[in-house]
């Protein structure tokens, strides 16, 4: 049977492996709709169908989704520190109407992508179990709502498949734990948190490519179904900055705090935000991304056949590697973002 499958974020980091991973199969029954806000900036090797606009602008969801049955909702803003109106505005409500407008077109599938760290520490080894808000990180918060309201409307004929993947690492990523952690590295202040125990689900693009594409046409899932996403290993902290350390002469942490000091270390350091002209050197949400997730491949490989192949050593190695190329001094903890304007007399 033949899909259209449309692919929101199709220029970012998740969504131009999900568009490598489709291309590869190369099923000729899936008609691939890549959905952007600048088609220049698709991966080349991509010649499908573009629709390009804006997931806030609301004539554009009903254009957007036109014949798609199936809807893999990678698109989003990120921010690691505050930034809580934004995140709303560009990523919770336009993906709360993307959900409602997929209901009334009678899309069939919606696939979204959420995180290990959603329901962390005590409960993410089972995706199922819901996400837990954290006060201090308004961006999780929205990750969120977005699963709750998965959840709301599963009985409404379309399946929802949640996505909790680990740590991103890869080439093209230009986010997340490494940017924001090798800076700090160097300044020699960051000590290892509960001396570097806790795993790192650190998964590459080309295996989270993998993952969705099956997470968007394996069939017989349930109304609402959740699943862990991760690499083949799970790395401890101390495991993986040793590594960095090894390979590319970063320092190691030279002593270690528990998780309720590095906390409330993290918090003092956001009290000072308003005073210094700088980021947080440390914040909650980065001492909360170390927790222990437990999170594994288990239910994901019998369920959607998932079998992740890139080592977290190749995933950190090219990423740090793009880096040095890219000349990168480090990263703001929100993902920049170029207004685009909705008025039509523009």
């Amino acid at each position: 049977m033949a899909h259209s499958i449309l692919v929101t974020g199709a220029t970012g980091f998740v969504g131009s492996h999900v568009l490598e991973e489709l291309i590869q199969i190369g099923h000729q029954d899936l008609h691939i709709i890549a959905a952007c806000r600048d088609r220049r900036k698709l991966i080349p090797e991509y010649n499908g169908e573009v629709r390009e606009g804006d997931l806030r602008d609301p004539d554009y969801l009903d254009r957007v989704l036109t014949g798609a049955d199936i809807v893999v909702h990678c698109a989003a803003w990120t921010s690691l520190w505050g930034k809580r109106k934004e995140s709303d505005a560009l990523f919770l409500e336009p993906s709360l109407r993307l959900i409602d407008k997929a209901l009334e077109w009678k899309v069939k599938r919606f696939v979204f992508i959420s995180t290990t760290s959603a329901a962390s520490p005590k409960y993410s080894a089972d995706a199922n179990n819901p996400g837990i808000p954290r006060r201090y990180w308004p961006h999780l918060n929205n990750v969120i709502k977005i699963e709750n309201a998965m959840r709301e409307n599963m009985h409404r004929g379309m399946s929802m498949v949640n996505l909790r993947l680990g740590l991103f690492a890869g080439e093209r990523y230009a986010l997340g734990l490494l940017p924001i952690l090798l800076p700090r590295l160097k300044t020699r202040m960051v000590p290892w948190v509960a001396g570097g125990k806790t795993g790192l689900p650190i998964i590459s693009g080309k295996d989270i490519g993998q993952a969705v594409v099956r997470a968007a046409v394996v069939p017989g899932l349930a109304a609402y179904e959740s699943f862990n996403i991760v690499g083949p290993e799970v790395p401890s902290a101390r495991t993986v900055i040793n590594y960095i350390s090894d390979h590319f002469g970063y320092p190691r942490p030279l002593f270690s705090v528990p998780f309720p000091v590095a906390y409330t270390f993290a918090w003092m350091m956001e009290k000072l935000d308003r005073l210094v002209p700088w980021e947080p050197l440390v914040t909650r949400s980065i001492i909360h991304l170390l927790e222990e997730t437990h999170a594994n491949n288990d239910k994901a490989h019998e369920r959607l056949g998932y079998s992740p192949e890139i080592h977290w050593k190749e995933a950190v190695h090219s990423q740090i590697e793009a880096m040095k190329r890219n000349e990168f001094k480090g990263m703001k903890m929100h993902r920049p973002f170029k207004p685009v304007s909705l008025d039509k007399n523009d």
